[in-house]
């Protein structure tokens, strides 16, 4: 197994975020298809947004570089550098106040 830095991957992830025409880039470092937990480093320039969406299951989110707010609802939460936010399983926003980038984890299949 190799490490891998989330800080080089937070910058690699803003930088692609500035080169595209949506202002945001996302690499899945764990999971996919056949796991129930996938980690992905998503980066948004300063300004742009996710756009509010459905949960995708039980998730959490690490920011690894700058400021984002997450709304739901009524309710919404600033977060910072080093800051981890439970999603809450509702309809969500997530915004970039800085070039932000976070560490999404979902668990999409619930093994008992």
């Amino acid at each position: 197994m190799d490490a891998l830095s989330l800080t080089a991957l937070a910058e690699e992830q803003v930088a692609a975020a500035h080169a595209s025409s949506a202002g945001r880039s996302a690499r899945t470092i764990h999971g996919g298809q056949t796991h129930a937990l996938r980690q992905t480093v998503l980066a948004l320039a300063a300004g742009q947004r996710l756009g509010e969406h459905e949960s995708p299951g039980e998730a959490t989110l690490q920011v690894l570089a700058g400021r984002v707010r997450l709304s739901a609802g009524d309710d919404s939460w600033e977060a910072a550098t080093g800051d981890y936010l439970i999603i809450p399983p509702a309809r969500h926003d997530l915004t970039a106040i800085d070039d932000s980038a976070v560490l999404l984890s979902v668990v999409t299949d619930r093994r008992e």
